[in-house]
């Protein structure tokens, strides 16, 4: 249970990933059964290099659907990190070139990696080029990696230029498309919680 706890405090820094499970899902989206599938199927997947890129419109639960197989995997003692590309920049910027190559590499010691929100960070050429390396690297790894995006699946096989189609085509080789086109369930949370405020702030 400790190894379990260090494991999600390691590969979950954010906190509301914790919440991101199964026993949380509301039974609205279907696709869901792809990601219990996965992670009951994740053996296979793991030998196999088996990756997902979740496409679609914001608000239709891909990051919920990563979140939940990153949890289940963790509850199974399975090294895992959910982040995503501005997070990792962050992280980059100001160290040594070397130290740079270290942490990029250390990112292939999760069994799974997922970048959440691939699309949402600045289209610097120092941006592109860091993005490359950590997808180049995964690549090299042979491990599962989960992308999500709120980009079209055309936009992903047709990129500008050069150097989004050198990440976009190693992505596009591991990682099968599933395509998230339902409901906005952000957009009916946000209108719940505006209902429940209403009921708090209102006079009687």
């Amino acid at each position: 249970m400790e190894s379990i706890r260090r494991r999600r405090a390691q590969g979950l820094q954010d906190r509301y990933l914790h919440d991101f499970t199964f026993a949380n899902d509301n039974g609205q989206n279907p696709l869901m059964e792809k990601a219990r599938a996965y992670v009951e199927n994740w053996k296979e997947a793991y030998r196999e290099n088996t990756g997902l890129l979740l496409f679609g419109d914001v608000g239709t639960g891909k990051s919920f659907f990563a979140g939940c197989i990153a949890n289940a995997l963790i509850d199974q003692d399975i090294p895992v990190l959910m982040t995503n590309i501005p997070s990792i920049l962050n992280r980059l910027t100001g160290m040594f070139a070397e130290d740079q190559a270290a942490f990029i590499s250390a990112l292939d010691d999760y069994s799974l990696l997922i970048l959440d929100d691939l699309g949402v960070e600045r289209n610097t050429e120092y941006a592109l080029e860091q993005m490359f390396l950590i997808i180049d690297s995964r690549y090299r790894s042979r491990k599962p990696l989960i992308v999500t995006t709120n980009l079209k699946l055309e936009e992903v096989k047709n990129p500008p230029d050069l150097a989004h189609a050198r990440i976009y085509d190693r992505i596009m080789e591991r990682c099968a498309p599933v395509l998230f086109s339902g409901r906005n369930f952000r957009e009916e949370k946000a209108a719940a919680t505006k209902e429940a405020a209403r009921g708090i702030v209102s006079p009687k």
